[in-house]
């Protein structure tokens, strides 16, 4: 077609460059310099456009679209989007694979946990039910529920990272926020399961707390609602504060003081009333945390008294009521419990943020540029 229009292409020229240049104006002047043409682009497209419409092809073309208006059939429906669970497992898939690429995710906080539980299992090795190993059992327990879980602040430039990548695909209509907080919540469960296990064996077996199956898998039930618990404070954190500095100063600066209200730096009947034992006191998991982890170790042991005048031995029920001054009026599954009603709590106020944001930020956006438009109005007017 371009040939019999008097645009043949050169040999040793490649097809596609030489239509581009023929009908493309911004290789315009390069083609009167380089290529020596007697006419413009702009004559070139409009001879092009002649002589298509007068052409054979152009004839059998609007045949064609006329045969296919003929055609009988029912009419095509837009695409619907794939079901919740479909979302869900794409995206849970696509994070644990994400999750596993990504060094710095969960496999350099592995390491790192290791480490400390080698430090804190050779430092506290084999306690012993001396009378000095009750206060040892409360550090080294209060550890492992404090510091280890603030490790989780470390993942927080992985989170900020999804966090873009949700936006920009939910701008796209490509999933929904439920699917995407099922989905990041469910990819993350195996792995802090290794970090809650393998870390956690290497501490409790070295210290040598209380011997029993049922006692590890506890506490590592309560190492494992921790961890999550962190990582969703974190993912809140997140949803407001997209800055990777700012968010880990924000999120570590929660968890400071959630550790300071735990019960262990300052006993519970010691803490100020207002604000600091109610609520405070209460809203911190590192409270349920370290009762969990005190009633799954002290109950059920004894040690010997050193002080004058007493009982040859004290029970771990009187250490727990009378030295860590818990509460004694549940059991410790009900910590754990709580533990994990905080996790779906942390996890639904993610979800709210998130939705609220979508709401929020386009009104903010059209408050910020109505001024701007009235400008322009205004000026039109006095035009």
């Amino acid at each position: 077609f371009f040939s019999s229009n008097g645009f043949h292409c050169p040999t040793m020229r490649n097809p596609s460059d030489h239509y581009l240049r023929t009908i493309n104006k911004d290789f315009d002047q390069d083609i009167e310099q380089g290529f020596g043409k007697s006419i413009t682009t702009e004559e070139a497209i409009n001879t092009l456009v002649n002589s298509y419409k007068s052409s054979i092809t152009r004839q059998q073309v609007d045949e064609q679209i006329a045969e296919i208006h003929k055609m009988e059939g029912s009419v095509l429906e837009k695409g619907s989007q794939a079901s919740f669970i479909t979302q869900s497992l794409v995206l849970t898939r696509r994070s644990f694979v994400n999750m596993y690429r990504d060094l710095g995710y969960y496999w350099l906080r592995l390491a790192i946990y290791i480490a400390l539980c080698l430090c804190v299992g050779t430092i506290f090795y084999d306690i012993g039910l001396s009378y000095g190993s009750i206060q040892a059992r409360g550090a080294m327990l209060m550890f492992v529920a404090a510091f280890l879980t603030f490790m989780a602040i470390g993942g927080f430039p992985s989170f900020v990272e999804d966090m873009k990548i949700f936006e920009r695909e939910r701008l796209n209509g490509h999933y929904g926020v439920a699917a995407f907080v099922f989905g990041n919540t469910f990819s993350s469960i195996p792995y802090l399961l290794l970090i809650s296990l393998v870390p956690g064996a290497i501490a409790y077996f070295l210290v040598g707390l209380q011997s029993g199956i049922d006692h590890f898998v506890y506490f590592a039930l309560v190492l494992f609602a921790c961890m999550m618990l962190v990582e969703s404070l974190m993912m809140i954190v997140a949803s407001i504060v997209p800055d990777f500095l700012m968010g880990i100063i924000t999120g570590a600066g929660i968890q400071g003081v959630m550790m300071l209200n735990g019960g262990f730096f300052r006993l519970p009947n010691d803490l100020p009333k207002p604000f600091w034992r109610y609520p405070m006191y209460y809203i911190a998991f590192h409270k349920y945390a370290n009762e969990g982890f005190y009633k799954n170790e002290y109950e059920g042991l004894k040690f010997p008294n050193n002080q004058t005048g007493g009982a040859p031995t004290i029970s771990g029920e009187e250490i727990l009521r009378d030295v860590w001054q818990l509460q004694m009026g549940y059991s410790k599954w009900v910590d754990l419990f709580v533990l994990l009603g905080m996790v779906v709590l942390y996890r639904l106020m993610f979800f709210s943020i998130i939705k609220t944001a979508e709401k929020v930020k386009p009104l903010i956006r059209g408050l910020m540029s109505d001024p701007t438009k009235q400008r322009t109005q205004n000026m039109e007017n006095h035009q």
